[in-house]
């Protein structure tokens, strides 16, 4: 009966976060701040930690945040995002702080860029276009030789309060918690990337961090 019962929320689950980019974006960032426990800002900033120098790229912006910060330190970044919905409302975040906007709606497995033009492609918590083969393949494309693709997607609560403890069952639960497979980087390594995996202490979390950078030697 348990594993029923997990089948079915994760299930739904799925749903539910599928349109949350989409006809429930409105709701994007109370759903990620109650869910997280207010952590989701601080785990996203991880994936910004330490970016190297030239343009960026980020996949799925959702509503903008990252965007944001970036802009703030005078960063040049190019939002990649499929759904109509965040794409408004990470315009509207820009332009409510007078930044330009610099946003494209298209796939992550098909990237209208340039080739080799950007020093980073930033990816935090990505929905499930992350596992299609085709997306690390156009990553790759379009960064330049010593570039890095950063990849924010697993994050661990370890707060002791009540509530941290309640959403880290709900999480390890739901199948959004844990390690990864032993094979995770056989994609990023078939497609010509080098990669290692950093786990990164916040006050309540641990995160996780894929690093895959585009070696200088790269065809």
């Amino acid at each position: 009966m348990a594993s029923i019962a997990r089948k079915l929320l994760i299930t739904f689950m799925r749903f539910f976060f599928k349109h949350l980019y989409t006809t429930l974006a409105w709701a994007y960032d109370f759903v990620a701040w109650a869910s997280s426990m207010g952590q989701w800002r601080s785990w996203q900033s991880v994936a910004i930690q330490d970016l190297p120098q030239g343009d960026l790229v980020e996949l799925g912006p959702g509503p903008g945040h990252l965007l944001l910060q970036l802009a703030e330190v005078d960063r040049k970044v190019t939002g990649v995002e499929v759904s109509p919905q965040m794409i408004r409302m990470a315009a509207r975040r820009l332009r409510q702080h007078d930044f330009p906007v610099r946003l494209v709606r298209a796939y992550a497995q098909r990237l209208p860029l340039p080739n080799d033009a950007f020093g980073a492609v930033v990816s935090s918590f990505p929905s499930e276009y992350i596992f299609d083969p085709l997306t690390p393949r156009e990553a790759h494309r379009v960064l330049r030789p010593g570039g890095v693709w950063i990849i924010v997607g697993v994050a661990r609560i370890t707060g002791r309060s009540l509530h941290d403890r309640f959403a880290a069952w709900l999480y390890r639960f739901t199948g959004q918690s844990g390690e990864p497979q032993t094979d995770w980087d056989d994609v990023l390594r078939k497609v010509g990337f080098d990669a290692r995996l950093e786990r990164v202490q916040l006050p309540r979390a641990e995160v996780l961090r894929v690093i895959a950078t585009k070696p200088l030697d790269a065809q």
